[in-house]
């Protein structure tokens, strides 16, 4: 069941690296379709990158819209070169990092502010989104994020450590706990 939750996740939240580059070149050229096709594709990941920096569901969503007007601003100076939506998470983890300094607030999210993460998923099932809702209740804060940020937006391993500034090896290993942790819980053996 847990691979077919994470199959899902990735299928619907992992877009193709070539449309998102194009979409970005495009909205570089001043075409706001392209933007708007941007955000459709990516909103669930970046309000995901907010919220596990800003962990408060407001502040998420303020920084989900000024990422895409920043994302629009500087368009212009995105190089087609690695991933897409690793540059689009960078603003997102960019412009959060601003709003903590400003208003100097850390703190665990609520299990119903993680519920929102996979409530932006497009075409999750109900069913779907309150087992994995209470899966991923049930791991530590850093484990969601990398679980989240990998299943939400299809950044890879070295990604993920290079956006959350973590080795690693450390992001593989808790990415590892982490499934396994909802491999036990998603198959009814609750021992953690």
């Amino acid at each position: 069941m847990l691979t077919t939750v994470t199959e899902t996740v990735e299928r619907e939240l992992g877009p193709d690296r070539e449309l998102l580059d194009r979409l970005l070149t495009a909205a570089a050229q001043g075409d706001r379709d392209a933007l708007g096709q941007l955000y459709h594709l990516t909103r669930g990941a970046v309000y995901a990158m907010a919220l596990s920096v800003l962990r408060d569901p407001h502040d998420a969503q303020d920084i989900t819209q000024d990422a895409f007007v920043t994302i629009w601003q500087k368009a212009g100076s995105y190089r087609s070169q690695g991933s897409p939506m690793a540059w689009v998470l960078t603003v997102t983890r960019n412009l959060a990092r601003m709003k903590l300094r400003q208003s100097a607030r850390f703190g665990e999210l609520t299990d119903e502010e993680w519920n929102a993460i996979p409530a932006q998923a497009p075409n999750v099932t109900a069913e779907d989104r309150i087992v994995l809702q209470h899966a991923l209740s049930r791991l530590s804060a850093q484990e969601r994020q990398i679980v989240m940020l990998h299943a939400a937006s299809g950044l890879k391993h070295r990604e993920i450590a290079a956006l959350l500034e973590l080795p690693l090896s450390t992001v593989l290993s808790k990415y590892r706990r982490a499934l396994e942790k909802l491999k036990t819980q998603l198959e009814g053996d609750d021992r953690t």
